[in-house]
């Protein structure tokens, strides 16, 4: 029984492993990710870009194929940085969504709607050298503070899209937004599946992230003992 039970474990490592490192491997090339979170909590998925890989093709992809409200995923200490404070002073969110005020670039857009002025206002926003001068308020692009533990710390896909870029050693931002179907409802199991296939998606789940995370800092910190 134990030799079984061995035998699942690793199995199942690998079948994590693979997911995992499909999906680090997507946001490298710029490529969307299908994120979906727990079932007992939102049971959605959003589409998860690298931020500094966005491209006006893949914004144009999320503006057409989710709910039109693009987000932003930052750390705290970005935020700070471009002095962008919490959207509402009490948050009410059922899951508490850390939004903070919109933005716009201030140079390079027009009306700020389109998957270019869009695209503009991401990489405005994770310059290396970005200032609060730089970004307009409010705008059509929507900053989210990620925790700063990440799934560890909040099961949400802001901190599963943050996760994910920086384990695939990108800058720790990422651009988000929840996949819908066409009649305007929420896309969820099946029809997820569906669109990731018709698209050759990877899908993660933010339970995966979690678990990955897991056992890699837990082999880290058996290393260093």
């Amino acid at each position: 029984m134990s030799n079984l039970f061995a035998l699942s474990s690793q199995q199942t490592h690998r079948s994590l492993t693979g997911r995992v490192q499909r999906a680090l491997s997507a946001m490298r090339d710029g490529r969307p990710v299908v994120v979906v979170d727990d079932l007992d909590r939102e049971d959605e998925a959003d589409l998860v870009i690298a931020a500094e890989r966005i491209t006006v093709e893949s914004m144009a992809l999320m503006i057409r194929e989710c709910s039109g409200i693009v987000c932003l995923c930052l750390t705290g200490e970005t935020l700070q940085r471009l002095q962008l404070p919490p959207m509402v002073e009490r948050n009410e969110s059922r899951h508490g969504t850390a939004f903070t005020v919109s933005i716009e670039a201030k140079v390079g857009v027009t009306t700020g709607v389109s998957a270019a002025d869009r695209v503009t206002t991401v990489r405005a926003a994770i310059a290396d050298h970005a200032r609060a001068e730089d970004l307009a308020r409010p705008g059509h692009i929507f900053p989210l503070m990620a925790r700063p533990n990440g799934v560890l710390e909040r099961r949400g896909h802001t901190e599963g899209a943050v996760d994910l870029a920086r384990m695939a050693g990108l800058k720790p931002a990422a651009v988000l937004c929840e996949l819908m179907n066409e009649d305007g409802t929420m896309a969820r199991g099946a029809q997820i599946v569906r669109f990731a296939a018709i698209h050759r998606l990877p899908v993660i789940s933010i339970a995966d992230i979690a678990a990955y995370r897991c056992a890699q800092e837990l082999a880290v910190s058996a290393t260093a003992v």
